[in-house]
Parts: structure tokens; C-alpha cells; sequence
């Protein structure tokens, strides 16, 4: 049985065209809902036509701060072991595999959960890596120790693969990452009425711990963007931890007051898509965002100092690495960046992956796949 564990909004954007190409091939599949995030997570599944999960392992408010994910963790561990029919179902099946996509939290449970009851341990999007523990913070080390636990590796390209060399996961590489299916899946659908502003606009999303909750360098990015407003109207996307920090350290208003910015609630992933491809560049710190400015060919200022993903990168991506004269170059004309879109043709990393669990669920004589 596969078994999909899945906590995050941003592991149902990358792991929910897998999941249709699983019901594509028509193999069945377990869905197990973290809880590390439910606002929104229902019409993220609606939009990829999958199933509703069959457990929730949290029901409440989403879970953001690091103790709070800690003594979650521990708490959902604990219950896992005492009751594995909890996880897994009643029926007990001789070769299970748990997919745990990324780098959050909830793929390290999902991948311990599944080591600790002797099923086969799957990473999505294996393999990317900044090499530098602090830089993301705690995403790297979660990649790192993921990595380290899983029996099979799913690799988004060569870069990711070579970096899986010398593991003794088994690795496969999916070309591409999952993304690239989810964001023209999402791309396909038209802009709903009023989203679109009337005017040119860059587009900002910020909400990466190492940026949020450092005071300084928050208020360092606040800065940059009220400048970046200066040559360009600012849709400024606030994430629910990064509104908080910004009220907790008295710079929200500070944006507020920015006559040439505007501050816009969360999307789903098929508005926030819409609002990117209409944008004339985009300001961010997400990985993610990172690789889908990539594939529209989209100018992308990326405020980190590391970033674990190679895609566009010296290309429509720049890396700030905080640098003021950087980011001052980029804003000066955004479209020297401007690539075109690579959406059409290519490879389906998704199918790649249903297609390759098809074969090895039925084949329960593998020996390579065992650490």
C-alpha cells in the first residue's frame, strides 16, 4: 500500500499532482494529513481533484512556531507507535511505501513514523541541498537527516541526484520537479474578477523563520521593499507568521502607511499563480516561488543568503545574498531578467513517480531497496 503523508500547504501544491496521476493509473493510495497546516489545505484538494485524507493526525489552528512543532511532533510520534492502526489502516499490507515530500517538520515525522514501523521511507524533491546548516533554518538539517533515514529517493534533476551519490537510497530522478505539473495545471484556469490590479506591479511573499523572526533583518527587508515600491507598485503577499511578526515588531504599520504598496492576504496556489504571471517580477524567499518564476521565465529577486534550489538561478533568479547593490541593480530594469516560459512540452515528474511506485509495489522481492 502507498501511503502519502502530507502536512503543509506547500507539500499539497507539490504532492497533489502525484496524487492524481496515482488515481490516474488507478493505484490506490492512503492519505495521511499531518495537520501542520489546514487553512486553505481543503480547497488545495478540491482544485487537484484528490481524495479527502483518510486521517488527520491534529485537528486546530495551524501549527507555526518551532516548540509548538516540537512537542506536536513528539506528542503524534508517541500515538503512532501505541497505535499503528491509526496511521496505517486496519489492514496490514507486506509492502508499504510512505511518501514525505521536502523539508518541513512533517516530513521528518512521516519519515521516522515510517522507519520505526519497517515500511520503505520516500522522499519527494530529495536531494536539494544549500550546504549550510543555518541557511534555510530548520529545512536544511530536516533535508539532511530525511535523507539519511529513506529507502528511496525521488531527485527533481541531475544537480539533486549527484547530490544523493554515494547514499544507499535508492534514487530516481524525476527530471523536473512536481511543481512544474502543479503550475500548469493551475496556470490553465482564468483570473478571477478584481484580482488583478490595474496597474504594473512586482509581487513580494516573505515568510522564511530566518527572515521573519529576526527583527532586524525583517525590518532590513521592510525597508526594501517600501524602496522597491518606489519603482514599482508592490502587492506585498503576507503569510499568517509573517503579519504576526510584522505586528509583534511594530513594523506593519510602517507598510501600511506605503502609499505604492499594497498588502494582500494569502492565495490559494491558482490565484497566487495568476498574480505572479501578470506581475511584472517577483521578491520572495520561498523555494517554490523560486522554481516557479523558472518556469514562466519570470524575474525573481531572491532575498536569502543560500538557496537549495538551482533553477534559474544566474538567470531570471538572482540571489540577493542581502546585498543592497544587488537587489538596487535588479529593481533599476527587472525585465533584463525576462526569460521565456518553459510550460509547454517537457517532461510529467509526477507520472514519473506513479508510473516507478506502480512497478515496485508490485514487486515485493526487491532487495535493493532495504538500508
Amino acid at each position: 500500500m502507498i501511503h502519502i503523508f502530507i502536512g503543509t500547504k506547500a507539500q499539497m501544491i507539490k504532492m497533489g499532482p502525484v496524487m492524481r496521476a496515482l488515481q490516474d493509473i488507478e493505484l490506490p493510495y492512503r492519505f495521511i494529513h499531518s495537520g501542520q497546516h489546514q487553512e486553505t489545505m481543503n480547497d488545495l484538494i478540491e482544485n487537484f481533484g484528490v481524495k479527502q485524507p483518510d486521517v488527520l493526525l491534529h485537528e486546530g489552528s495551524d501549527i507555526t512556531g518551532i516548540l509548538q512543532m516540537l512537542i506536536w511532533s513528539i506528542k503524534t510520534m508517541a500515538k503512532g507507535l501505541l497505535n499503528p492502526t491509526w496511521l496505517w489502516g486496519s489492514v496490514r499490507h507486506e509492502n508499504n511505501f510512505v511518501l514525505n515530500h521536502g523539508d518541513t517538520f512533517s516530513t521528518l515525522l512521516g519519515t521516522l513514523l515510517a522507519r520505526l514501523h519497517g515500511h520503505k521511507a520516500v522522499h519527494v524533491e530529495s536531494g536539494l541541498r544549500s550546504f549550510n546548516y543555518f541557511h534555510p533554518f530548520p529545512e536544511e538539517i530536516i533535508r539532511v537527516l530525511t535523507i539519511r533515514l529513506s529507502h528511496i529517493a525521488y531527485a527533481p534533476g541531475d544537480w539533486a541526484a549527484k547530490n544523493l551519490a554515494g547514499r544507499s537510497c535508492h534514487v530516481i530522478n524525476t527530471i523536473e520537479n512536481t511543481l512544474l505539473d502543479s503550475t500548469r495545471l493551475h496556470l490553465s484556469a482564468q483570473p478571477k474578477p478584481g484580482l488583478l490590479p490595474d496597474q504594473a506591479y512586482g509581487l513580494a511573499s516573505i515568510h522564511r523563520f530566518e527572515n521573519i523572526f529576526n527583527k532586524s533583518r525583517l525590518n532590513w527587508i521592510v525597508e526594501k521593499l517600501i524602496y522597491a515600491s518606489q519603482k514599482r507598485k508592490i502587492l506585498f503577499i503576507l503569510h499568517k507568521p509573517t503579519r504576526i511578526k510584522l505586528i509583534e515588531f511594530g513594523l506593519l504599520e510602517k507598510l501600511e502607511n506605503c502609499e505604492n504598496l499594497e498588502l494582500r492576504p494569502r492565495y490559494d496556489h491558482i490565484d497566487f499563480l495568476q498574480l505572479v504571471k501578470a506581475s511584472d517580477f517577483v521578491i520572495t524567499d520561498g523555494g517554490s516561488n523560486q522554481e516557479e518564476c523558472h518556469y514562466m521565465g519570470k524575474p525573481c529577486l531572491i532575498f536569502r543568503a543560500h538557496s537549495e534550489r538551482t533553477e534559474g538561478l544566474g538567470k531570471n533568479a538572482v540571489l540577493s545574498r542581502y546585498n543592497d547593490r544587488v537587489i538596487e541593480q535588479f529593481l533599476e530594469n527587472p525585465k533584463l531578467y525576462e526569460l521565456p516560459s518553459l510550460l509547454d512540452g517537457g517532461s510529467h515528474p509526477s507520472a514519473i513517480i506513479a508510473e516507478s511506485l506502480s512497478k515496485m509495489a508490485l514487486d515485493h522481492t526487491r532487495t535493493d531497496l532495504k538500508l
